[in-house]
């Protein structure tokens, strides 16, 4: 049963200090996992500027790269008018982000109600192209996640889990020494009100570190939570898939199968534009990289429309190393 909260608990000490102590096993992992209250819990908040949405919708997808800019990322959206968006890699009390609630800042800056997950609990000041950007020597909180940001109230919400074997944190799973992480990949759930009835909508965030079959056995658990969370619920999922991450030589997202096991279940892709969605950005470790990372995929409601929006703002400054996907959609 997944807490709701109104703040996260920090994690203590004691417990930072077993982290670092190690070992880095998967056992060690999981047992962590389950003392730190904030991994099965989601933090909500935010004020609500209708009761019910329209049974046409327009909803955001968007890896904001830590959400530097929260303020100007929700200006970027001012044309969309989103009814709900579903944002990944958002920090919450990270120096890089100057010990910044992005995913709050940004419901405010938006005038919406919010749900924000964490992913990782960040042990350390992030990568090298990050730490410059650091305001302080430590974090605040270190947390990292997912968030879902709706104009209306969130009637329901829940945290499914995509893993807890510590892939981030044990090295037999090839962590990152750069970035340890307490955490792992997951999806955040939430029903929301339409004139057309209930609909469950899902922010989620795949693992990149890892190879077709690794995402496609996540895909299905999340399927499975969503499941079990909405039974019988339109369902529309949005957020940064990793497509292609681990395919050499040419990260072509084509081989993911991920795809079928979605429709399987009934789900169809065409809510998602065509084209690439990254982009060279302030903090990307992978400038070069050209890729399709960003889905969309709804089960009983209809595509109407659909584009891969850029994140250069005005000025012509990325406001992440991904491009947000867009999609108009009709409930029934």
């Amino acid at each position: 049963m997944t807490a709701r909260l109104d703040s996260l608990p920090p994690v203590t000490g004691a417990q930072r200090a077993a982290l670092l102590a190690g070992p880095r096993t998967a056992e060690v992992h999981r047992a962590l996992m389950a003392e730190v209250p904030a991994m099965a819990a989601v933090e909500t908040g935010g004020t609500a500027s209708a009761e019910t949405l329209p049974a046409v919708l327009s909803v955001v997808a968007w890896n904001l790269e830590r959400c530097l800019f929260p303020e100007d990322s929700a200006a970027h959206l001012d044309r969309f008018a989103p009814d709900v968006l579903l944002l990944s890699e958002m920090d919450h009390g990270m120096a890089r982000t100057g010990q910044r609630h992005t995913t709050a800042e940004m419901a405010r800056a938006l005038g919406m109600t919010y749900a924000y997950g964490v992913e990782f609990f960040e042990m350390g000041l992030g990568g090298p192209t990050e730490r410059p950007l650091c305001t302080d020597d430590f974090n605040r909180l270190g947390w990292h996640g997912n968030a879902i940001l709706s104009r209306v109230p969130l009637s329901a919400v829940t945290l499914i889990r995509l893993d807890d074997h510590g892939h981030w944190y044990s090295a037999a799973a090839g962590a990152d020494p750069e970035q340890p992480r307490l955490g792992g990949r997951m999806a955040l759930a939430a029903v929301v009100e339409t004139a057309a009835g209930p609909l469950c909508v899902v922010s989620t965030h795949l693992e990149s570190n890892a190879d077709a079959a690794h995402r496609s056995r996540q895909m299905a658990v999340l399927l499975d939570g969503a499941e079990a969370f909405a039974p019988g619920l339109p369902v529309l999922i949005g957020g940064d898939l990793n497509t292609g991450n681990h395919l050499p030589p040419d990260f072509d997202w084509r081989r993911e199968t991920l795809f079928a096991e979605a429709e399987a279940r009934g789900y169809t892709w065409d809510f998602t534009a065509e084209g690439m969605t990254t982009r060279p950005s302030l903090i990307t470790p992978h400038p070069d990289r050209v890729m399709k990372l960003d889905w969309f995929a709804g089960r009983g409601l209809s595509p109407l429309d659909s584009a891969v929006v850029s994140s250069l703002d005005a000025a012509g400054r990325p406001l992440s190393d991904h491009d947000a996907v867009w999609c108009r959609a009709r409930m029934g």
